[in-house]
């Protein structure tokens, strides 16, 4: 895979991706969205049926829960950080991506990472916690939980999803957005003062 060396590449590219089946079900690619200069990276796993039809990760209703977690502590997509999915393309029936669809996918989100230059990385869900911290990652047990990874500080967290299918977790989950808070004040304290 081509690295582009700027995001407008990059989009143009990534658009016309053939690399996998999801190509032929996909509406838009989803590519991402946020601050192109951000050094807070949230990773979901790819995208759903609304996402799929607007061309925006996370607009659903998981989409507005993850805002409102965001917003607690002060974060938003338009003002301080990146979000992004391992897959662009949404995998029919929001089934889980396939691993080879994952790999063929990968290097976007190689070449968005390269693009940004995160100091953190927040896995939302199960998938995208495996597939970048730890392929043994226990969400349920490890959410919150830092990892260090090429200079990164890595965290997963609950997927906004389960939390809506699971209510009770969303206080645990709210932890770790206090946690991710505390840690870009170490990291990347100018996360909260760009506007």
């Amino acid at each position: 895979m081509d690295f582009f060396s700027n995001w407008e590449q990059l989009q143009q590219a990534c658009a016309a991706c053939q690399r996998c089946q999801l190509c032929k079900t996909r509406h838009n690619v989803v590519v991402g969205v946020g601050r192109p200069d951000a050094k807070v990276l949230f990773i979901g796993e790819g995208p759903g049926e609304n996402e799929d039809l607007q061309g925006e990760p996370f607009v659903g209703r998981a989409g507005a829960l993850l805002d409102k977690m965001l917003n607690a502590v002060d974060l938003d997509r338009s003002r301080n950080i990146y979000i992004a999915n391992i897959v662009k393309c949404r995998p029919p029936q929001n089934r889980d991506p396939l691993p080879e669809e994952q790999e063929a996918c990968i290097g976007w989100l190689r070449n968005q990472v390269a693009l940004l230059r995160p100091k953190i990385i927040v896995c939302l869900g199960r998938i995208a916690g495996m597939r970048l911290i730890k392929p043994d990652l226990k969400i349920t047990k490890e959410h919150g939980l830092f990892f260090e990874k090429n200079g990164v500080a890595m965290m997963a967290t609950l997927h906004p999803a389960a939390l809506l299918r699971n209510p009770s977790q969303k206080p645990g989950a709210f932890e770790d957005f206090l946690k991710l808070r505390e840690k870009i004040k170490e990291l990347c304290p100018e996360t909260y003062t760009s506007r």
